[in-house]
């Protein structure tokens, strides 16, 4: 994840809230290895089809799942192993009883932080003070479009655009901090700025750029990805709009770490600048490092964008245990550069920041999982010479 904002103004709005603030010279140490943020897909059902979904959630999705009892106890050692953060998701998060389960027993025990990730179609003005009850200290709805037909169509319903917004407005009213995520593909691309204007107008005090990666039913829809010079010149806009709302709403990248070293490289004054925009970029984490998710079965991955690659299972073994770094099958994931093997990634002076981007766009559009990540535009040798920079 890219603090676009943090990068680019000095400030943030929702991250500075959970994290405490962090900017250039002073890189946020909320996670760490054995500590990361823990994205909970607490459930496969959906009351929505979305066409990108890396889980394949829907409303007749029947996989198995943790019982009630089982999800508490992995709540428990969360709580143990010290979490400072937990991203409820699914599926549709709001229509799980374990989330409401997991969610009552951490407000009760003050820790960790929480903020649910949602279709925002189900935040009646009851679930939203309801979750402000409990704790939960950022709402994230995602919207696909301003066009409701090319929303509802994307998610697979007919009022589901309409009924996001009102989710966005009710979360809002009851005092959460509330933001929009939007997945980008050709099918949005020239409208994200727009909707980073749209979210400002809302009175959101973030975006989540997510770019699409090919897990799940995203697999499906490859061929939508936007090109690399696509991609760069979204980038650029977005800078500009990270100006324009400077500390009134955040702008973040997901799924593009690439992007985190162009922004070093633009901002940059000097080779001490340099360092210090890659420093902060390195503490964010990736997949595997500084973030985990669970999924509803209770088996673990580096991070919810890789579903075919379990690292553990909470039904057989500890939190503690999946988490150390001597897990062999979490620390490929702990030190990705030495895995990487392409002809850019694999020589990349930057990899070990970056990470190699989405392996699964590697995978997917390459043929190689540890192969090139296909949307990075950067000319890595070229920056690295103008820094000095040697790894």
């Amino acid at each position: 994840m890219i603090p676009l904002s943090v990068m680019v103004t000095g400030r943030g709005t929702v991250s500075t809230r959970i994290k405490g603030r962090y900017h250039r010279g002073r890189p946020s140490r909320f996670t760490s290895i054995v500590r990361p943020v823990v994205f909970w897909n607490v459930t496969y059902r959906c009351n929505l089809r979305c066409e990108h979904c890396y889980i394949r959630a829907g409303p007749d999705v029947r996989r198995p799942e943790l019982s009630l009892e089982q999800a508490l106890g992995v709540a428990r050692q969360i709580i143990e192993q010290g979490i400072p953060l937990v991203v409820f998701t699914g599926g549709e998060p709001i229509l799980s009883d374990k989330f409401w389960a997991a969610l009552e027993l951490f407000h009760a025990h003050g820790k960790p932080k929480t903020s649910v990730s949602t279709n925002g179609t189900l935040i009646t003005r009851r679930t939203a003070a309801r979750l402000k009850s409990l704790g939960v200290s950022y709402v994230g709805i995602s919207l696909d479009s301003l066009d409701p037909e090319t929303h509802d169509r994307f998610r697979g319903a007919r009022g589901a655009w309409k009924a996001a917004v009102q989710g966005m407005r009710n979360s809002i009213a009851e005092g959460i901090p509330t933001g929009l995520r939007v997945t980008v593909s050709r099918f949005n691309l020239e409208e994200v700025p727009r909707m980073v204007d749209f979210a400002a107008e809302l009175g959101l005090q973030r975006v989540s750029i997510y770019m699409l990666d090919t897990v799940g039913r995203g697999a499906d829809i490859a061929g939508s990805l936007p090109s690399p010079d696509e991609t760069r010149r979204l980038v650029d806009l977005l800078v500009e709009k990270a100006k324009q709302y400077e500390g009134a709403l955040e702008i973040l990248l997901v799924r593009m770490n690439f992007a985190g070293i162009y922004l070093a490289d633009r901002l940059s004054r000097s080779p001490e600048e340099f360092r210090e925009y890659l420093d902060l970029i390195g503490h964010q984490g990736d997949c595997g490092r500084k973030t985990v998710s669970i999924y509803p079965d209770g088996t673990v991955r580096p991070c919810q964008f890789l579903e075919h690659i379990v690292v553990g299972d909470l039904r057989r073994q500890r939190l503690k245990e999946i988490l150390s770094p001597e897990n062999p099958r979490l620390r490929p994931f702990l030190e990705v550069h030495k895995h990487l093997r392409g002809p850019r990634c694999g020589r990349c002076p930057f990899r070990e920041i970056c990470g190699g981007g989405s392996r699964n766009r590697a995978l997917v559009v390459g043929g190689d999982f540890w192969g090139d990540e296909p949307l990075c535009f950067l000319d890595p040798e070229r920056v690295a010479r103008k820094w000095g920079y040697r790894g």
